[in-house]
């Protein structure tokens, strides 16, 4: 059993029920405290520290199962691809699985969670010291090394047997149920405010089609289905001390997909100078420079495994990713503001309106950006 040092006199219910759920993982350590962690949104999560400065520290998380309904199966995935990122590292000199993996400590069951009597699920990991996360690209080298850490992901999953791996949430990019969700809200109108938002529906409207190409692609097996992240922010790779990515994290909405979603996903968060929520239009624009350089980490990592079509299709993951936040944004404010967190009563319009700004830039220059990919390819096609 751990020594949960400081936590063993703690006088709050909070603190003692932690400690109780530390007692029930795998651990030997003295563990001296328990303190939030991170800015995740999703599941709270805790560091805990060891009494030992030399030893391990973990992180513990209470898994929302509101979000993930199935947390057995939400596991088992992680399972799956952290033994799989692990035993391709046991092949590369140098590398350390223990410290460019998440590490799952199981529960003393046996099993990958523990479910306390509230019916609350918990996980755990080792904590990676010494490394660090950005919620915002600053530089080209951290750009570069967000292209690194995912296009190197991708690579090390590409044989993975994607009937290993199941949805954790079911159409998560899947832009024509998005769609779908933003034809029945407008139906319903729900909160009264179609009238006022008309030329967003106009605008998302004109481009349905052209967005469902990845989805009509793969659907007609030209594009392959990968393991994919799904979240390609790029608070979700931790970096050393001199900035190098070491392990891409925040595994749960790992699934199959099309390696698009994952490049469209990082480039709407690198590429815009504004905010997601902006309400200067005006200042949105793009910053070229940390896109060609996120490109460049990419590529030089994926392009040995990449199909031609799924090169050629990365330009439509740029688009289609804040095209897709567009869509439920303004989803959601038709419905009356049920699913994210508003800071006003037109935030999530505010939202749409900025998403889809970013959506007329980028198409403005869409020449440029294919070029960018595919000069880039190129040169990384020469040195294979």
């Amino acid at each position: 059993m751990p020594i949960l040092g400081g936590l063993m006199g703690s006088t709050s219910q909070t603190e003692q029920h932690l400690s109780d759920i530390i007692s029930k993982f795998d651990i030997d350590d003295m563990i001296v405290s328990a303190k939030p962690f991170g800015s995740g949104h999703i599941n709270d999560t805790y560091r805990l520290l060891n009494q030992d400065e030399y030893g391990n520290d973990y992180l513990l998380q209470r898994i929302n199962h509101h979000v993930f309904k199935d947390v057995a199966l939400l596991m088992n995935n992680l399972l799956q691809v952290t033994r799989h990122l692990k035993q391709k590292l046991s092949a590369v000199p140098g590398a350390d699985a223990t410290q460019n993996v998440l590490t799952i400590i199981h529960a003393r069951t046996g099993e990958t969670f523990f479910e306390d009597a509230d019916g609350n699920f918990w996980r755990m990991f080792y904590f990676l010291k010494g490394t660090r996360s950005y919620d915002q690209v600053t530089t080209e080298t951290q750009a570069f090394e967000g292209g690194k850490a995912f296009g190197r992901f991708q690579t090390q999953l590409a044989d993975l047997d994607t009937s290993l791996i199941k949805d954790t949430i079911p159409d998560f990019h899947n832009i024509a149920y998005r769609l779908q969700n933003l034809e029945n809200a407008i139906e319903r109108n729900a909160a009264g405010r179609l009238s006022e938002v008309l030329p967003e529906v106009d605008f998302i409207s004109r481009r349905a089609e052209d967005m469902q190409q990845i989805l009509l692609l793969g659907k007609n097996g030209l594009l392959p289905l990968r393991i994919v992240h799904n979240d390609t922010k790029f608070n979700n790779v931790l970096l050393d001390g001199d900035d190098k990515a070491q392990c891409v994290i925040d595994l749960d909405t790992v699934m199959p997909g099309y390696v698009a979603y994952d490049f469209g996903d990082s480039i709407r968060t690198i590429i815009n100078t504004a905010a997601e929520d902006e309400a200067d239009l005006s200042v949105i624009n793009l910053n070229l420079k940390l896109f060609e350089a996120y490109t460049r980490g990419y590529l030089q990592e994926s392009v040995a495994f990449l199909e031609k079509m799924e090169i050629d299709t990365l330009i439509n993951g740029v688009l289609l990713l804040p095209y897709i936040q567009a869509v439920r944004f303004l989803t959601d404010y038709l419905e009356g503001d049920v699913y994210f967190k508003i800071h006003s009563p037109s935030h999530n319009l505010q939202r749409t309106r900025a998403q889809l700004a970013l959506v007329k830039k980028l198409e403005d220059n869409k020449a440029i950006l294919e070029h960018i990919i595919q000069d880039t390819r190129q040169s990384f096609k020469a040195k294979i």
